[in-house]
């Protein structure tokens, strides 16, 4: 069985789950999210605990067994605490603002680059630092990668816009080989 599929999810009071068919609806301080479970997945809820379960010892079952109780799981976190990723850019004139519901964003091109906010994202801006926030933590997801990918860190100046804590690989320019 799996090892991360049959530990239960625990939640608060604060939490309110319920399962109607096949559509589990998790409730909470932070927002309402919503996931259609597998038919190869039943999902039983007992005294503030979500325990998943996988209907037959296929293969396709058991990876799911693992994937919907994290999928689970993180929806409990999400409307309960919420998720938060930084992006950092590095390099001279490149920032970040925020105007209202959209992102501006100066990084190196000959004009600005706009971003709308998806619903359910709220951003944080400092001029070298974005904050991102949460219930949702595929949706946050998808964003930050989508704003990484408008100028992904080069590895001769590291210039670009890289996620906190990220490990950028460098390499020494033609000079070095001399």
């Amino acid at each position: 069985m799996s090892r991360i599929g049959k530990r239960p999810i625990p939640f608060d009071s604060k939490v309110e789950v319920s399962l109607k068919g096949d559509v589990l609806r998790v409730k909470g301080p932070k927002g309402t999210l919503e996931r259609t479970v597998h038919p190869k997945i039943s999902v039983r809820i007992e005294n503030n605990t979500i325990i998943v379960e996988r209907k037959d010892e296929e293969k396709e079952s058991k990876a799911l067994h693992g994937l919907f109780r994290m999928l689970l799981s993180n929806m409990v976190v999400g409307v309960t605490t919420g998720f938060t990723k930084v992006l950092d850019v590095k390099g001279t004139g490149y920032k970040f603002e925020l105007k209202g519901n959209k992102l501006a964003f100066a990084l190196g091109f000959s004009h600005p680059v706009e971003m709308e906010l998806p619903k359910g994202i709220t951003a944080e801006v400092k001029p070298n630092e974005l904050t991102l926030t949460a219930a949702d933590k595929q949706q946050l997801g998808d964003f930050a990668a989508k704003v990484k990918a408008l100028r992904p860190v080069e590895p001769y100046k590291g210039k670009g816009v890289s996620y906190r804590g990220q490990v950028i690989r460098r390499k020494a320019g033609k000079a070095a080989g001399k």
